[in-house]
């Protein structure tokens, strides 16, 4: 007598850590996705978006520090943003979802504060980089914050990869807002900072960092 055993057909579903992972990717990519769709757009619409950045001090645009980064002046200026964008990104987004939406969130509004306090007058910025230096030092700074040595040989493989541009990119350069690019990694730092783990006082207690604590609360 014989018998078979049914067996599943459906694909296998990842584990606990393979979904978060999975999880941050696709928001990654949807991020870069809006960003080359925007682009799409405005350059359909001759590049009258490039008005919706950060204006140097304006309340009437106070908004642009939320859409200046999906904004960008050319597909060069894409492309430029995409690559670095991509590779950091990636490795946050290795972390989940929540976390690389985190940290975005914190350089966007700590780096778009900056850029729209010291950025020179009757200017407007446009462009991922500021956030692209943030996630640059976020990865630099939380291996210092979490006492994790593998974060911080992440952060140098970083720093070795994009270190020369990275630094050449807030030397003053007619065109570039190297104002953006400095306001974003120190906002990097911050969300390395409010992010950074802290070890509960009891398993189980609850989250292990200050911002995800603030949030609970």
């Amino acid at each position: 007598m014989s018998a078979t055993t049914p067996t599943r057909t459906g694909p296998r579903l990842p584990n606990g850590r393979g979904q978060t992972q999975l999880e941050g990717v696709i928001v990654l990519a949807g991020i870069v996705g809006l960003m080359w769709l925007i682009e799409a757009v405005n350059t359909l619409d001759s590049n009258r978006l490039d008005s919706d950045g950060i204006w140097a001090r304006n309340f009437e645009h106070l908004w642009g520090i939320f859409t200046a980064p999906f904004i960008h002046l050319s597909w060069q200026h894409l492309i430029a943003n995409t690559v670095p964008f991509v590779f950091m990104g990636l490795i946050i987004a290795l972390q989940g979802a929540r976390r690389l939406l985190q940290v975005t969130a914190i350089v966007i509004v700590v780096g778009g504060v900056g850029t729209w306090l010291v950025a020179p007058s009757h200017s407007v910025t446009d462009g991922a980089s500021g956030v692209v230096f943030g996630y640059a030092t976020y990865l630099f700074a939380r291996g210092f914050f979490n006492r994790s040595a593998l974060e911080l040989l992440t952060g140098l493989i970083v720093g070795v990869i994009w270190g020369g541009a990275l630094v050449s990119s807030v030397v003053p350069h007619s065109g570039i807002s190297w104002q953006g690019h400095v306001c974003g990694a120190i906002g990097g730092v911050v969300a390395a900072y409010l992010l950074r783990r802290e070890r509960p006082a009891k398993t189980g207690s609850g989250p292990t960092n200050p911002l995800d604590r603030a949030i609970t609360a």
